[in-house]
């Protein structure tokens, strides 16, 4: 009799909890939804999810509002996501660094793979690769020829260790058998305006930052370092096409929620998101930076996500750059 009452006991409270996320999907949101953003206010990553905010609140009939958690390159923002209730309540907006981390640190207070559950790649950033335009390079294939004759000599900027920006010239570096030296730049915007003065000589950069001065002539762009060319310059090659071939460094922003959120509140922010990503306005604002939008399944995400995660692990280890503590 006590084993039959303790497996009876067992099985209502898998009844009552099945129960009660059934509940809470049918009900979501009945509350203010935050957004987290693990950067400071004010720059593109924040814009876009304020932005992304303001949709999901029509959609939703409640608030949802950003808040931004910025430290150590976005590891505490993404920390504090990690360890929030399952619940829908708390999603992480953020850029590609959150693929970035488990390739450069040695120790991170969350494992990505496992901590969160992706949610849907809401935007696609296109970088690419460009030179002040007093360097006598033109493509890739000329900068590669320059950098070999002067090994060590041709600089370029870096915004960050942890940033695509930074490991696409050490790709470059590792994929064209050439070596330049680092400029270190707090952010890619110094780095951008440092390349403008003629500081450095090269950088990977965001389409959206270098596609005005190039326009004005103030930056020559080589090459998309994505793996498509961009409609924004749809003359300039991708450096796979310049003669790299596999080459590809690419950016995106993306949502996540903490791992064990329910699959249908899950499924419920990422219809929101997409439909607001894509509508009119929204979609018109990306692409006016050169970017486009996405709105993924959770499924196509994952998929997008892990993929990332191993391509940057083996940039770092093919780039010898040492963890990062």
């Amino acid at each position: 009799m006590r084993n039959f009452l303790r497996i009876m006991s067992c099985v209502l409270i898998a009844i009552y909890g099945l129960n009660t996320h059934a509940a809470q999907s049918e009900t979501y949101p009945s509350r203010t939804v935050t957004i987290v953003v693990p950067f400071s206010a004010g720059g593109p990553v924040d814009a876009m999810a304020r932005l992304l905010a303001s949709k999901l609140t029509k959609s939703f009939h409640r608030p949802v509002i950003v808040v931004n958690h910025a430290g150590a390159g976005g590891i505490i923002g993404m920390e504090f996501v990690a360890k929030s209730a399952p619940d829908g309540y708390t999603i992480l907006y953020t850029p590609i660094s959150i693929a970035i981390g488990p390739a450069l640190y040695r120790k991170l207070p969350f494992d990505a793979r496992t901590a969160f559950t992706p949610v849907t790649e809401l935007i696609s950033t296109t970088l690419i690769i460009a030179a002040n335009p007093k360097v006598p390079v033109s493509s890739i294939q000329d900068l590669v020829a320059l950098a070999k004759s002067k090994p060590g000599q041709v600089n370029f900027g870096s915004s960050g260790v942890a940033d695509p920006l930074q490991l696409g010239m050490e790709l470059l570096e590792v994929s064209a058998g050439i070596h330049m030296q680092a400029v270190p730049y707090r952010g890619q915007g110094p780095m951008v305006f440092g390349l403008m003065a003629g500081q450095v000589d090269v950088a990977v950069m965001s389409l959206a930052a270098g596609l005005g001065p190039i326009r004005d002539g103030r930056l020559r762009v080589l090459a998309v370092a994505g793996s498509k060319r961009s409609p924004a310059l749809p003359d300039v090659p991708t450096v796979s096409e310049s003669g790299i071939a596999g080459f590809n460094i690419s950016s995106w922003h993306g949502l996540f929620v903490p791992v064990g959120t329910p699959q249908d509140i899950v499924n419920r922010i990422q219809r929101a998101a997409a439909k607001a990503v894509n509508s009119p306005d929204m979609k018109k604002r990306v692409q006016a930076q050169g970017n486009e939008t996405v709105g993924s399944t959770p499924k196509e995400f994952t998929a997008q996500f892990n993929a990332d995660v191993d391509r940057f692990i083996s940039i770092v280890k093919r780039a010898h750059i040492p963890y990062q503590d």
